[in-house]
């Protein structure tokens, strides 16, 4: 679950993580509001409002039709209330959004935190998340931090350390001593980092985060290490142990179609194609898939309804894949392992009962446990629906509905 930018920083500052003060605003109003709060608690009188969006890239993005930028520097209270007008309730584009681009709703108004002091002021790079390869959680950081970072990744990757942690015994005191020293950091500034990725790998644990990432960290000019942004992923899994955590879900920021088959208990991802699937088993999933392809169509998303697919969640799969103007064919590839073939039958004949009318061939292949009895449950029904007993068949069909 990706959450936005000033609830990650509520988290972090639980976990005694310093970051940039800010406050949340939905309103020119409220944003006002919240830098005159600001000003009484750290005296700032220089602000920096903050698209809150589910995407990176927002410094470098632009709203539709215009050249402001998703974060802008406010130097007084009309400008902060001018620039939360003109970035709420407007479309961002980012390198992250695509081409459509996400509809501003939220705002961070923060402090100014890049005050000129004794030392030099300096941009870093922090993450951590699970590296699948190795199976351990990995720290990343790079002393090249900023907008540019997806550039240091490409051209310079020499600037970038990694630190592997076991997951069996944690962070090690040596292993964020060897973070601060790649980051060419020394005297009070050091001190500061290894305490910061410490209280950062605790945050990153404690939460079952899939990822945090803090670009970019600031040493500030009196050497104190600031989360100046801040980007943390939840595992959606853990969301149980988290209830606090899962309030913090914005289903403005989802897709319409994938909130709606949460809600109905389906894995739904939606794809480009034009053949719809609903299938039992990921694995299965993602095999149907292939044979759309090979079939000469393209997927439309991919639909998991589980091992207890019945009359009620088929129902709600047909109506989420019927909402998707590009689907020109619908497949139904069901094992008969744990449900019997003729109690999805009995399913897809009673959810189509219910929708009405479906002007879209469906195309049904059941195979395993009662197979034979749900294809004729199919071929009996009077409905516009085809059955198949084997995957070459069923795709042969598929092949047919979308000549």
């Amino acid at each position: 679950m990706n959450i936005h930018e000033y609830q990650a920083k509520e988290i972090l500052k639980k976990y005694n993580v310093k970051i940039g003060e800010g406050i949340y605003a939905d309103s020119p109003e409220s944003a006002v509001a919240a830098a005159k709060k600001l000003t009484e608690l750290t005296g700032t009188d220089i602000f920096v409002v903050k698209a809150q969006i589910h995407a990176g890239g927002r410094g470098k993005g632009k709203f539709v039709g215009t050249e402001h930028r998703g974060v802008m520097i406010a130097k007084s209270l009309d400008d902060v209330k001018t620039q939360a007008t003109q970035m709420l309730g407007n479309t961002l584009v980012t390198i992250q959004t695509g081409a459509a681009g996400k509809v501003v709703n939220r705002l961070l108004i923060a402090a100014n935190v890049y005050q000129k002091g004794e030392t030099e002021l300096k941009e870093l790079y922090l993450s951590i998340l699970l590296d699948r390869g190795t199976g351990r959680d990995v720290i990343i950081a790079s002393t090249e931090g900023g907008v540019d970072i997806e550039d240091v990744a490409h051209n310079t990757p020499h600037l970038i350390t990694k630190e592997f942690i076991d997951p069996a015994v944690g962070l090690q005191g040596f292993q964020a001593r060897k973070i601060a020293f790649s980051l060419n950091l020394s005297g009070k500034a050091f001190k500061e980092m290894v305490t910061f990725v410490t209280r950062l790998y605790a945050a990153y644990k404690a939460t079952n985060a899939e990822m945090i990432e803090i670009n970019p960290v600031l040493k500030s000019s009196s050497d104190e290490i600031i989360a100046v942004d801040a980007k943390v992923s939840i595992d959606d899994n853990a969301l149980f142990r988290h209830p606090d955590l899962a309030a913090y879900r914005d289903v403005t920021e989802e897709d319409p179609l994938e909130v709606e088959a949460a809600e109905n208990h389906l894995n739904y991802v939606k794809l480009d194609g034009n053949v719809g699937c609903m299938v039992n088993g990921a694995g299965l999933a993602m095999a149907t898939m292939d044979v759309i392809k090979l079939a000469g169509g393209e997927p439309a998303n991919f639909l998991d309804v589980g091992g207890g697919a019945n009359a009620k969640t088929v129902e709600a799969g047909f109506r989420i894949i019927l909402k998707d103007p590009n689907v020109k064919a619908i497949l139904i590839n069901v094992f008969g392992g744990i449900v019997r073939c003729d109690r999805v039958a009995n399913g897809v004949v009673e959810a189509y009962k219910n929708i009405g009318n479906i002007s879209i061939p469906i195309i049904v292949r059941l195979q395993g446990t009662n197979a034979e009895e749900g294809a004729k449950i199919i071929n009996e029904s009077g409905l516009k629906v085809r059955s198949a007993v084997i995957l070459k068949d069923a795709a042969k069909l598929v092949t047919e509905a979308l000549a």
